[in-house]
């Protein structure tokens, strides 16, 4: 591991000051906030981040859950993964949010990961954690090894010829469900970003994962008000049930009247190159029969329809579809 200068921020704007100093993006910047480190300080271990300068944000407030005005809820950046999945309101108002997190990592990792930190979670490709390969998303121009080969894990949604990587993260593809909105203070100021459009495409730019700039703290995220009379699952398919990542996983939020969708949002994870929105399946299950499983299947196909599968995960396909229409029928069940 490489020298580098760690200091304590106990202040917001202070924080915002000592890292609006960096030259490049929140990815490979030279000045990096931390809390839990679960993700940063493992990448740094293996050389894959070098930051000259790591600012502790435990110290700063916000690691608390509040209501908002409207009825949502307001969770802070530092919140631990553990408190926000047990916390009352979370497991009573937003349960596909609490049944993604304790699916996520391990207990351990889950007492000192932070809400900001799982939503800057780094891809588990094997080419971006291996300094010894080339990968585009770690060093641009380098190249994708996994295009071609080793891509069984990665992603079959929203790639590009420059990188495969998948997203990681459980409570990610929950927050996209719930519509969640990512809040930034930064050098220029604060700003508001949905959370559908916090995650970027690789495109010719994989190195770049998010619409962070250099000196931008999230301070928090905030959940609009549940949807009165919703329904909500978390299914998680990976190779074995203790700490492992999706290989499929979807997330779904119902609201059933007359025998009949309503209300339908659909977020699915371990097949994206970001928590992976189905706006399409939503369409095509509003107003339709529940419990038709021929509807189910024909929304999860056109969830789908744009999927560029790799030499070794064709099989995640037929599997994101089967994970929908299953997530979709235990949601409904008691409809």
């Amino acid at each position: 591991m490489h020298t580098f200068e760690f200091v304590r921020a106990n202040d917001p704007a202070l924080a915002v000051a000592i890292t609006s100093q960096a030259k490049t993006a929140q990815q490979g910047a030279d000045m990096r906030f931390v809390a839990g480190g679960t993700t940063l300080l493992d990448l740094m271990k293996l050389n894959v981040e070098q930051p000259a300068k790591l600012v502790d944000v435990n110290g700063l407030p916000l690691d608390k859950i509040e209501r908002t005005a409207d009825g949502g809820l307001k969770i802070g950046a530092t919140m631990r993964n553990a408190d926000l999945a047990h916390h009352a309101d979370v497991q009573r108002d937003y349960p596909v949010l609490s049944q993604a997190i304790l699916q996520g990592a391990s207990a351990q990792i889950r007492n000192m990961a932070t809400t900001a930190g799982n939503l800057l979670q780094r891809t588990r490709c094997m080419f971006f954690r291996d300094t010894a390969m080339p990968c585009n998303k770690r060093e641009p121009g380098s190249g994708c090894p996994a295009i071609g080969g080793g891509n069984r894990m990665l992603a079959i949604l929203g790639t590009s010829e420059q990188c495969i990587a998948s997203n990681p993260s459980d409570m990610n593809v929950a927050m996209a469900a719930l519509e969640a909105v990512v809040h930034i203070r930064g050098a220029k100021g604060e700003r508001d970003v949905a959370i559908g459009e916090f995650h970027v495409l690789p495109g010719n730019t994989p190195s770049r994962e998010n619409v962070l700039e250099p000196g931008d703290l999230i301070t928090h995220v905030t959940l609009p008000a549940a949807a009165k009379g919703s329904k909500s699952i978390y299914l998680k398919l990976r190779d074995r049930t203790s700490y492992e990542f999706a290989l499929a996983s979807a997330a779904v939020i119902v609201n059933v009247a007359d025998g009949r969708f309503e209300r339908v949002r659909i977020a699915m994870g371990g097949v994206g190159t970001k928590p992976w929105r189905m706006p399409e399946a939503e369409a095509a299950l509003v107003g339709q029969a529940v419990g038709d499983e021929a509807v189910m299947r024909r929304a999860a196909e056109a969830g789908l329809k744009d999927a560029r599968p790799q030499s070794e995960n064709g099989f995640k396909v037929e599997l994101a579809k089967r994970c929908l229409v299953y997530a979709l029928k235990q949601a409904t069940q008691n409809a």
